[in-house]
């Protein structure tokens, strides 16, 4: 009873309101802090991104940061270079690790346009419009990958 609580607890942090509409695996809309999906036909500029592991079991995204301006639209070009499945979501750290202890509890795919999670050699993109300023965090949230390094800021001005 208390795992399946506290799993229904999480899941409605994640709907609450930092959330326009919609719900996990449905969709969010037009209202997240991080900002929102963005319109193929207007992107400023194009991010190639890299996940990959090392042979020292290090797990990483390259590049490790960025920084964009408010309202810059941006296509990430995400690309799977290693040999484990992989995710990029982008969110704020706080709703991240919320996020990162329910996928622990059990195994999660998502739909979601702030999100893509890719098989090995494989490769998507995701267009997204940064409508608010501060600091954000992009990461893998598969279980074990954020602690192997996984996740970095994401400076919005």
């Amino acid at each position: 009873m208390k795992t399946i609580l506290s799993t229904v607890v999480i899941a409605a942090i994640l709907a609450g309101p930092a959330f326009a509409s919609g719900t996990h695996g449905g969709g969010h809309g037009d209202g997240m802090e991080v900002g929102k999906p963005g319109d193929a036909h207007h992107v400023d500029r194009e991010i190639k991104v890299s996940m990959q592991e090392t042979d020292d079991g290090e797990m990483l995204f390259e590049p490790r940061n960025f920084s964009f301006a408010k309202g810059e639209t941006v296509k990430f070009t995400l690309t799977n270079a290693g040999e484990l499945e992989h995710e990029f979501v982008l969110d704020t750290a706080p709703r991240n690790l919320l996020h990162k202890e329910m996928m622990a509890k059990m195994d999660m795919e998502h739909d979601d346009p702030n999100s893509v999670r890719l098989d090995a050699g494989a490769q998507a993109e995701v267009i997204w419009t940064f409508s608010n300023s501060g600091t954000f965090e992009f990461a893998c949230l598969i279980p074990g990958h954020y602690e192997s390094g996984m996740h970095g800021p994401v400076v919005v001005k």
